[in-house]
């Protein structure tokens, strides 16, 4: 299947408060807002799976206090390009690499939430030197996105039957779109302990919704990036352990409401306190600095659920940076 630019989903988007642009990288048409006098520092933000950059709007006010933020959309979502059989952390990495060279200019600081956060610690070890001077993880799923990781439960003990529900129920590029025949299907398709901590992880009244049909946030994903992540197509050529072994400049991690279900042994939440243990150990190892705050009632998405805590927790954890 080709490309899809946005111009070709138009109905799918809604106006928001930011005025958003395009940049051309090449093989996509990246999409992202912008907000912050251009002298302060810089900063990139980052959206998780099934995240536009309008995640980030509440706090982007905040952010721009500090920093003049860029909060992108990833390929496949928002109204970046889709970009069928394309979704890897390495194509998400280079697209940012050129992304901060070609609109941002200057050395600066990533932060990503959930697949996000992975990618911040892919630009944390493989952006070109001096591009990044320090990276946020916000509650990512760090080995817990691995088919097969170096420790703790893989994808398959965590988001892997949420997953695997949006590729088969609305298919790649919302090719099938039964997203009434998903809601059936998931009490029998999704692990009963999994479908309660999926309350825990979201975000209170989220305004994303629309009704009975799908939230706003689900309508602008292409859900083969789901796929990829069940099938390990995501992280082939990109193993976590050999990538933050690798690690090149100070790293603040926070970490959100998260446990091991004792029956089933899922992983409820992004990444269980033994991967989080091993994140340390080899960030440690390459030199570099790790800071941890621990948030065990906050939904997945602290930017989302309380954008004044995450505006505090970055911009204080940068102010300490040499």
């Amino acid at each position: 299947m080709p490309r899809l630019e946005a111009d070709e989903r138009a109905g799918t988007f809604v106006p928001h408060a930011f005025e958003e642009r395009t940049v051309d990288l090449g093989e996509v048409r990246m999409n992202y807002a912008v907000a912050g006098d251009p002298e302060l520092p810089a900063l990139l933000l980052i959206p998780g799976q099934t995240e536009s950059w309008w995640g980030y709007e509440r706090a982007l006010p905040l952010l721009a206090e500090h920093f003049r933020a860029y909060a992108v959309d990833l390929r496949g979502q928002g109204r970046s390009t889709w970009t069928p059989g394309r979704y890897t952390l390495d194509t998400f990495g280079n697209d940012l690499v050129r992304f901060i060279d070609l609109v941002i200019k200057r050395p600066t600081l990533v932060s990503g939430l959930s697949s996000g956060g992975v990618l911040a610690a892919w630009l944390s070890a493989y952006a070109k030197p001096g591009q990044v001077l320090g990276a946020v993880y916000e509650d990512p799923p760090l080995f817990a996105s691995e088919s097969s990781p170096a420790c703790g439960p893989s994808i398959h003990q965590a988001m892997g039957p949420v997953f695997a529900a949006w590729s088969k129920w609305l298919g790649d590029q919302w090719s099938i779109g039964d997203w009434n025949g998903m809601q059936k299907a998931f009490p029998s398709e999704i692990p009963p302990v999994l479908l309660q901590s999926l309350a825990a992880m979201a975000v209170p009244d989220d305004e994303n919704t629309t009704g009975d049909g799908p939230p706003q946030n689900l309508r602008e994903y292409d859900p083969e990036w789901g796929r990829s992540f069940v099938a390990g197509r995501v992280a082939a050529n990109c193993d976590h352990a050999t990538m933050l072994a690798n690690v090149r400049v100070p790293v603040l991690l926070t970490h959100h409401f998260h446990r091991i279900d004792p029956d089933t042994g899922h992983l409820l939440g992004a990444i269980a306190d033994v991967q989080v243990k091993r994140a340390r150990e080899l960030i440690e190892s390459a030199g570099q600095t790790f800071t941890y705050r621990s948030f065990p009632d906050m939904p997945h998405s602290m930017h989302g659920a309380d954008p004044e805590l995450f505006a505090r927790t970055v911009t204080g954890w940068a102010a300490e940076l040499p």
